[in-house]
């Protein structure tokens, strides 16, 4: 017996004893429902019959149709008509796009029913993919299960004294109906289907309490108002699929002994993870008040987006997690870059159709062309097509079907299509789809890894992935106060947002969690039962206790070489050039030689303009697409990640670091504004997790910033921009880190110290242009551990037992060398000021020690700095940042800073500082004007000043260059 016949038979038994008469009106169905119901049991006693129309004119003519087309007016107009002509109780109408062409702009699949019940219509929409015959027999299973669920909630409300299913001003809403898990062709032997789907229906009921229940987690009583949370907060929307994929992830686990973690792209479909890591046990082992029992069950349900307990989306608090739900489009990106040098992980990633129109996710299809099968592992990306974001629909859900393929075939994957909204049928398909996608996966890895064939030396080797379309908010209730909610944007986060206040919701929300059969899923202690718990994987293999999620169990130190071996020699403060990131360049590829398994370094297409490409000596750059003759340093096994997109390459180390290796993230400072949403997340969740005790840190987020404000004079305004740094100290100040090493040795000991360090963001900005060289290799080291000193040699008369009557404070390689030029002119044209020098190199070292954790005290402060004598400060980014770190100072009022003050333009480099008034000559002046002894009886000097900046900015624009006072400028002896 087929599962419409068995649909037909609890109708026809429900019809019967209750008395009712039932009628259809087909368009598309073309007399499939009619068919089925009048072969069930006793048909003639309750089946009216049917009235089949095409034409638009025979619909108008017998079925009062106004206009024509597919629409939630036909089948409205339908199935009214329809109830009154054969003098029906419950009538439902069927009209759609069957295909093979779209209608009138509907694409093939789109299907409304209509339902009269009660002097009452109603419409739903439903959206169905695959050929022809496929969407007219998922159209009949579905209008059959519309007539089943009206007469039984019929039925409830005529046993119960109040209305169930009619708000006050007679608004239907409607329960979903426990569902008889029927027969459908698949891998899958029939006990292995009960049991994915026992998994499954579990999930979704914990995945509802945690929603809206605080107490009667198993519905031992009636539910109460007190039962349900005061403020109803998460989205339902999505958990459904998410819940669909981990259950049958957990089938390949077990069968293939999988190494297996789990991404949801969904964001905030966090109450499915969470469901699925409780019926694992893993929950239970890492939250020892949330036992697995009734007990449990309810602490569970009450902590969920409830004050003092856990988000609404997937955080570092849900066990199995290693990507942060809270904003869209990451997901492709962690998985692939957890999968990059992790030859035994599989990972499961769903992709949201809201999140795949992020730019973020659009690009990161492509991530699969820098998978090398012999080394990586696998990624098995599942498009979650449910149609709809919050009150839109999405748009790969629905641009035709072949198109989708097309363009997912284009990005270098083979889709697997799974569609439907029966169990049965979309258990049975998903499961042959991981079958054949996963055997597929094992051919391209067992061919690459012992045979050494890759494939086509001039294509990507083709990966397989998943279409999933189900409905959105598969198996809530289908209608809430008259409007249709399962399978629209309705459902996306609660689909019965009064249960605590309305009597109608309340009933509705009991008769949703019945509809999974609890009594069948947990004993009578609320233990998960024995079928469940026996198709969990064990250990580690569970994707909810995977290391891979928790990185910093895997986390091994890295080989680092000695950086003094690649220090320059100094012998004499700033007489002699380098250009910082190319000797830093020659430390990484050593790094890079000495850790071939945990250590890679991505850019977006800037590797050789940031002056790192020794790197290269070593390693070559990822690339498993074609490698064309004129092509250099592509390698399908390097150590080097460039595409260019900042997005694509900070997340791939996103999920490289969170799975426990190690990386660099190099960038043109003006343009690491595109991931400042990425950096928010990510910081985040270091925070978040610091405070998870079962958390271990993971490696640092390196940025190297080059290419910055001061030296973008060739490429203009547009690529200046030093803002990041004001991003990045909003963060918590056990998170973040920035460094402004002013010269080469300083940024190799600085570098050093960030590939060390642990569970921070540590923002790196240095120059690749030629720069002084300041300090030797001790000298470094001892300055970068202080993180702030003075530079005695630079100033003057500043000895032991007097104070200086100005501080020339710097942070940044350009205003260090501009500081230091102002102080040799103070030198030479005032010598009996007394000067001190101080340069920042740990920009934190600002803030006060109880602000941040490298944060000065204010007594040594106060010694650096003096409390009131003037500080002039030239800064490498934007001034008012410095005030921001210090206005809690005892200096502050007397701080005056220079920095970039959004002056730019395509100049010289000595113009650029002139710009934004952080030039040496300015800063003279600066000092003429502070220190208020001079300001009488240094005007001549003052006056000297604006001249020289006046000939530098007319020679300039006479030569294109600057003037060679400046240019050819080094440190007096």
């Amino acid at each position: 017996m087929t599962s419409q016949s068995r649909l037909a038979d609890r109708i026809s038994e429900a019809a019967r004893r209750r008395e009712l008469a039932v009628a259809a009106a087909e368009s598309l169905t073309g007399g499939r429902i009619s068919c089925v119901l009048g072969g069930a049991q006793s048909s003639s006693e309750w089946f009216r019959g049917s009235v089949v129309a095409y034409s638009s004119s025979v619909k108008h003519r017998i079925l009062d149709v106004p206009g024509a087309g597919v629409s939630d007016e036909s089948a409205r107009a339908m199935a009214a008509s329809v109830a009154d002509l054969l003098d029906a109780d419950i009538a439902l109408a069927v009209t759609g796009v069957g295909g093979p062409d779209a209608q009138e702009g509907d694409p093939p699949g789109t299907v409304w029913f209509g339902l009269f019940v009660d002097g009452n219509t109603i419409a739903e929409l439903r959206r169905f993919s695959g050929s022809p015959e496929a969407i007219v027999d998922a159209a009949t299973t579905h209008a059959l299960e519309m007539i089943e669920r009206a007469l039984g909630e019929d039925e409830a409300a005529d046993r119960s004294s109040h209305d169930t299913d009619t708000n006050v001003d007679g608004r239907k809403t409607l329960a979903p109906h426990p569902y008889d898990l029927g027969d459908a062709p698949g891998p899958l032997a029939r006990s292995e289907l009960e049991s994915i789907d026992a998994f499954w229906r579990a999930a979704n009921y914990l995945s509802v309490g945690q929603i809206y229940l605080m107490a009667n987690p198993l519905l031992r009583e009636a539910l109460r108002p007190e039962h349900i949370k005061p403020r109803l907060l998460g989205h339902f929307g999505t958990v459904p699929g998410l819940n669909l994929v981990w259950t049958h992830a957990n089938r390949q686990i077990t069968r293939r002994h999988l190494d297996a973690a789990f991404v949801a792209g969904p964001g905030h479909g966090g109450p499915g993870p969470n469901a699925c890591a409780w019926l694992e046990g893993t929950y239970s082992e890492l939250y020892s008040h949330i036992p697995q029992d009734a007990e449990g069950m309810s602490a569970f349900f009450r902590q969920f987006s409830f004050p003092g307990g856990v988000p609404s989306h997937c955080a570092p608090e849900t066990p199995g997690s290693f990507h942060e739900g809270g904003e869209l489009g990451y997901s492709l990106l962690h998985a692939y870059g957890a999968a990059l040098d992790n030859p035994d992980l599989t990972v499961f990633c769903v992709i949201g159709d809201g999140e795949a129109e992020t730019a973020a996710l659009a690009t990161s299809w492509h991530a699969n062309k820098f998978i090398d099968p012999s080394r990586d592992g696998a990624v098995v990306p599942i498009l979650a097509l449910n149609e709809y974001k919050i009150a839109n629909p999405t748009l790969l859900a629905r641009i035709p079907e072949p198109q989708l393929i097309e363009l997912l075939t284009g990005y270098g994957y083979t889709p697997h299509i799974v569609s439907g909204d029966d169990p049965a049928q979309v258990h049975q398909a998903m499961s042959a789809a991981l079958d054949e996608s996963l055997d597929h996966i094992a051919t391209v890895q067992r061919r690459a890894r012992r045979d050494g064939d890759v494939g086509d030396e001039d294509a990507t080797p083709r990966w397989p992935m998943i279409v999933l379309r189900t409905p959105k908010g598969w198996t809530c209730p289908p209608t809430v106060d008259g409007e249709q909610v399962e399978g629209t944007f309705r459902s996306h986060q609660v689909p019965l947002p009064t249960a605590r206040t309305d009597d109608t919701h309340r009933r509705t929300l009991e008769q949703w969690l019945q509809s999974y059969r609890p009594e069948q899923l947990f004993d009578d202690d609320g233990r998960p039962s024995r079928e469940i718990l026996d198709s969990v994987p064990s250990g580690e293999n569970r994707m909810s206790a995977s290391p891979v999620a928790n990185g910093g169990l895997l986390l091994r130190d890295l080989r680092l070489p000695d950086w003094r071996d690649h220090a320059v020699d100094v012998p004499e403060p700033g007489r002699a050039n380098h250009e910082p990131t190319r000797v830093l360049g020659g430390w990484i590829r050593d790094v890079t030689a000495r850790n071939t398994d945990n250590f890679l370094t991505f850019a977006p297409d800037e590797l050789a303009s940031n002056r790192l490409q020794a790197i290269l000596d070593v390693t070559g750059r990822r690339w498993e697409t074609r490698i064309a003759s004129t092509d250099e340093n592509l390698s399908r096994d390097g150590r080097v990640v460039e595409v260019l997109s900042e997005n694509t390459c900070q997340g791939l180390l996103e999920g490289y670091l969170l799975s426990g290796r190690h990386g660099v993230f190099t960038c043109y400072e003006a343009f690491v504004h595109i991931v400042d949403a990425m950096f928010n997340q990510h910081a985040k969740w270091l925070d978040a997790s610091a405070r998870v005790d079962w958390r271990r840190p993971i490696a640092s987020l390196n940025y190297l910033l080059s290419s910055h404000v001061w030296r973008q004079d060739h490429n203009g305004f547009t690529h200046q921009d030093p803002g990041f740094l004001d991003l990045v100290v909003n963060k918590k100040p056990e998170i973040v880190r920035v460094y402004l090493p002013p010269d080469t040795n300083t940024l190799l000991s600085t570098f050093d110290h960030c590939l060390r360090s642990r569970h921070y963001v540590n923002v790196v900005v240095a120059g690749k242009q030629p720069q002084p060289d300041w300090l030797s290799a001790d000298e470094a080291a001892l300055h970068c551990a202080r993180g702030v000193g003075s530079w005695h040699w630079a100033g003057a008369n500043d000895d032991v037992g007097t104070t200086p009557d100005v501080v020339l404070a710097c942070a940044g390689d350009v205003p260090t060398l501009e500081t230091l030029a102002a102080a040799a002119i103070l030198r030479n044209k005032l010598p009996s000021l007394r000067v001190r020098v101080v340069n920042v190199v740990d920009l934190m070292r600002l803030l006060p020690e109880t602000e941040h954790p490298h944060g000065l005290p204010d007594r040594e402060f106060d010694t650096l700095f003096t409390r009131d004598r003037p500080v002039i400060f030239a800064f490498h980014g934007y001034p008012w940042l410095v005030h921001r770190l210090t206005y809690r100072r005892a200096v502050h009022h007397h701080i005056h800073v220079r920095g970039y003050k959004e002056n730019g333009t395509t100049t010289t480099p000595f113009d650029m500082v002139m710009l934004n008034d952080l030039d040496r000559y300015h800063l003279v002046i600066d000092v003429v004007d502070r220190v208020p002894h001079l300001r009488e009886n240094a005007a001549g000097l003052r006056q000297d000043m604006v001249d020289a900046r006046a000939n530098a900015r007319a020679w300039t624009r006479r030569y294109g260059a600057d003037i060679p006072e400046v240019a050819d400028w080094s440190w007096p002896d």
